[in-house]
């Protein structure tokens, strides 16, 4: 049985060089749910994430563990790749390549890498492109339905400064997105108002605008910023669209952090993410231990990958007082 009825991977097969899309085109439906990652690398095995693993595919699209029995992607395969995703005209997408990435329909993104072209000591653009990953997006309407009684402050009608902290690919841009389309909804069952939330999309991972429009349902008082760095988008929708929540994702330059500070003492709650496994490995981050230590977030959420993407390990308070969760080897800092 073949994949063609899910409509995730029939966004992604168009932009496939034929020899790819007849391959993945024949990925059962059970594993086409948990597709995370397509993987093309010059001369090397063809593969794929799915929730559970990644593993390499073969010329039928079945999953092997060999290397030796995958199908071996070619120079061309990824050459016809590059001109689909950049509807033949590569040197209109300089900026793309510049960046590393692009947004497509559905707001999945391609990953590249190849040899940088530096000017001035700058990234321009990318050539001899050697890799790219597809990589899946997916909404999760409700993945943050058990947060909502611990990051709204009911009382106010306000949201708690909030920060939600886990490793790479365990769901935190899919739980904060799905948090920003509640809080601009509205939480009927809670009675909680609908909020105007300014987003700064910097990597495009939030609302993956694609020609301008959300390719992700976030609600309907929603701005978006798109493409602009953190610090600066931060500033322009404070003083452009009076925002009652800004929320970003991934803080982690200096600059960002002062801009924080600024939405703080503006009275803005402040939605965002960063990269730790524990306790211990956030207060490691230096430009997040003044922010940590004069408590400025009122709620911590922590998650993991252990029963797949987005479990919630925990939600602590300004004090570290477990409030959801909160095993002990986390609250110790053991990951």
């Amino acid at each position: 049985m073949s994949c063609l009825a899910s409509p995730v991977l029939q966004e992604i097969l168009p932009y496939l060089a034929p020899s790819l899309r007849a391959i993945l085109v024949q990925l059962p439906p059970s594993k086409v749910q948990g597709l995370e990652e397509i993987r093309i690398r010059k001369n090397r095995p063809l593969a794929v994430r799915f929730d559970r693993g990644e593993f390499f595919l073969d010329a039928r699209g079945n999953p092997v563990a060999a290397a030796s029995e995958a199908y071996c992607v070619s120079g061309e395969d990824l050459w016809k790749t590059v001109q689909l995703i950049s509807q033949s005209s590569v040197y209109a997408f300089e900026e793309e390549f510049r960046r590393g990435y692009l947004t497509l329909p559905g707001g999945h993104r391609v990953g590249f890498t190849g040899k940088a072209v530096l000017e001035g000591g700058v990234i321009k653009t990318l050539c001899d492109l050697s890799s790219l990953n597809f990589r899946i997006a997916r909404a999760v309407p409700g993945a943050a339905d058990p947060l909502l009684p611990y990051v709204l402050n009911l009382r106010d009608g306000r949201v708690y400064h909030t920060l939600i902290i886990s490793p790479p690919r365990a769901g935190k841009t899919t739980i904060l997105r799905d948090l920003i389309r509640q809080l601009s909804c509205g939480v009927p069952h809670l009675k909680f108002p609908g909020l105007n939330v300014g987003v700064v999309d910097e990597r495009s991972e939030l609302a993956s605008c694609f020609a301008g429009v959300p390719q992700h349902d976030l609600g309907p008082r929603v701005d978006v910023l798109d493409h602009c760095p953190k610090a600066a988008g931060m500033m322009m929708l404070l003083r452009s669209m009076s925002p009652q929540v800004i929320a970003t994702d991934e803080i982690g330059r200096l600059e960002d952090v002062a801009a924080l500070w600024e939405m703080v003492n503006t009275g803005v709650s402040i939605l965002t993410t960063a990269h730790a496994s524990c306790w211990e490995e956030l207060e490691q981050r230096p430009c997040l231990q003044d922010l940590i230590s004069r408590r400025v977030f009122q709620r911590y959420v922590f998650l993991s990958r252990r029963k797949g993407p987005g479990t919630i390990e925990g939600v602590w308070d300004e004090l570290r007082t477990p409030l959801l969760g909160g095993r002990r080897e986390w609250s110790a800092g053991v990951s």
